[in-house]
């Protein structure tokens, strides 16, 4: 199975190194990984501009953006909606692998 690495790094400097589990039809690894830029470096820009968020609605928000999303797509239902849960699954067992490193604070 291909996989797509990805780094992000928060605002406070720690970084997670992902490798994410490409579905078998994905036709760009690379312009996928670039949406999530985009996406991650938007929801930075908002919570600058608009202010914080708590943890949990953001994801909620993220997760209603996906069924959105879905059921935008030119599918019967059954497939779309089987298909963003099986992705989401996939991304989430990738995180889970995922080892925070931490940006190391104070002065030697």
């Amino acid at each position: 199975m291909a996989k797509l690495p990805f780094r992000a790094r928060t605002s406070t400097g720690d970084v997670f190194d992902f490798d994410f589990p490409l579905h078998s039809e994905t036709v760009s690894a690379v312009r996928g990984g670039q949406m999530v830029s985009v996406l991650l470096g938007a929801i930075d820009r908002d919570i600058a501009t608009a202010g914080a968020m708590s943890d949990g609605d953001l994801l909620q928000a993220i997760a209603m953006t996906m069924a959105v999303r879905a059921r935008m797509v030119y599918a019967p239902w059954p497939t779309a909606g089987r298909l963003a849960v099986n992705l989401t699954t996939v991304s989430i067992d990738a995180a889970a692998e995922c080892d925070r490193q931490l940006l190391q604070h104070g002065h030697a």
